[in-house]
């Protein structure tokens, strides 16, 4: 989808303390030689925060940046990948009651893995411009991963998952950088790369636990072949990328800096550096192997990462792109504006620029 008069106005981000691999090793966390290929130095450790207590930080961090009143936002949508800490329980009004005290918009969840931070933007994006009196919108993602459900270390070995939340205005009223287009693709044949052959449980984790994604990726690589999984892993990611440079009138040579997902270093290079030839240090990975995957949150935490410290000059543009297991793909290009303006001190992991 192509866009004329959409913005961010402000973006904010809340990340715990990061936690090394040696500190990790030495508490008997993990092994540092099943870790070293990922290229991982460190990731932000919650201390007992969930991952909707996460997002709400990262919301009032993005209003202040916006100059945005909580009632002012018209729809809020909260992404998240891992359990949000109650059952039953619509985790995006927790988000509202404490990120945007007073707001009485909308507010919605949107579970897409770890695409579901873009692919929230895109669903935020259609929604401003189906009406010109709504002339914000907010989405958060939020995420704490921890045993006994999931082990960070081991649940996905080549991604070690990081806790964070961050969040973005969207906006038709102006901002600090124009969101060009936004595109989402799905490739639905590829479901049970998440479910693998596991039986239907009747509760959250009854088949197993922790959860153990790589049994379940072992099982459709089985069924279907590993080739024809990675060429349409690859299609997708491609084909989503392609539309939206072509919306937003765009080659790849146009693109100064990329947000990536911190997959790890191995599957970035697989599925995003070689097939579009792209140089490592044109990536946030440099400030991402210290933060962890941040499940849906990786794309917004990057770029106002990029944005705010000065590592997107204005004028120049960059493209995020976001994948989520089973699948689905969105990918948005960015052009920016002006710098942000800066708002409060950083959050506790808050590492080094990209």
């Amino acid at each position: 989808m192509r866009f004329e008069n959409l913005y961010l106005s402000g973006t904010g981000r809340y990340l715990p303390r990061p936690l090394t691999v040696p500190e990790a090793e030495a508490a008997g966390l993990c092994e540092a030689q099943q870790i070293w290929r990922t290229g991982i130095e460190s990731v932000c450790v919650s201390d007992g925060e969930p991952g909707p207590e996460l997002a709400a930080r990262a919301a009032r961090a993005a209003l202040d940046q916006a100059g945005c009143p909580p009632d002012e936002v018209s729809l809020l949508l909260h992404a998240s990948t891992w359990y949000q800490g109650h059952d039953l329980w619509p985790a995006a009004l927790y988000v509202q009651r404490y990120g945007l005290p007073g707001s009485r918009c909308p507010a919605m969840e949107v579970r897409q893995m770890s695409n579901g931070g873009l692919a929230a933007l895109e669903l935020a994006a259609g929604y401003l411009s189906a009406s010109p009196d709504r002339g914000h919108a907010m989405v958060t993602t939020g995420d704490r991963f921890c045993l006994p459900g999931y082990d960070r270390w081991r649940s996905d070995p080549g991604t070690i998952c990081g806790d964070g939340g961050t969040a973005a205005v969207l906006s038709t009223r102006g901002g600090f950088a124009r969101v060009l287009s936004i595109a989402s693709f799905s490739d639905p044949g590829l479901e049970k790369i998440g479910r693998g052959s596991d039986p239907f449980g009747d509760a959250p984790l009854d088949t197993r636990q922790p959860v153990d994604l790589e049994a379940a990726r072992s099982a459709l690589i089985k069924e279907t072949g590993l080739d024809e999984v990675m060429d349409r892993i690859d299609a997708g990611q491609r084909e989503t990328v392609k539309r939206a440079l072509s919306e937003a009138g765009s080659e790849l040579p146009d693109i100064a800096r990329f947000v990536l997902p911190s997959l790890g270093e191995a599957r970035l290079k697989a599925h995003f550096l070689d097939p579009f030839g792209l140089d490592l240090d044109r990536t946030t990975w440099s400030w991402g192997r210290h933060t962890g995957h941040l499940g849906a949150g990786d794309q917004i935490a990057g770029f106002g990462q990029l944005a705010e410290r000065g590592l997107l000059k204005p004028g120049q543009r960059c493209l995020l792109a976001g994948v989520g297991a089973g699948f689905s793909w969105s990918a948005a290009v960015v052009e920016l504006d002006q710098p942000p303006a800066r708002t409060g001190p950083p959050s506790p992991g808050e590492p080094a620029a990209p």
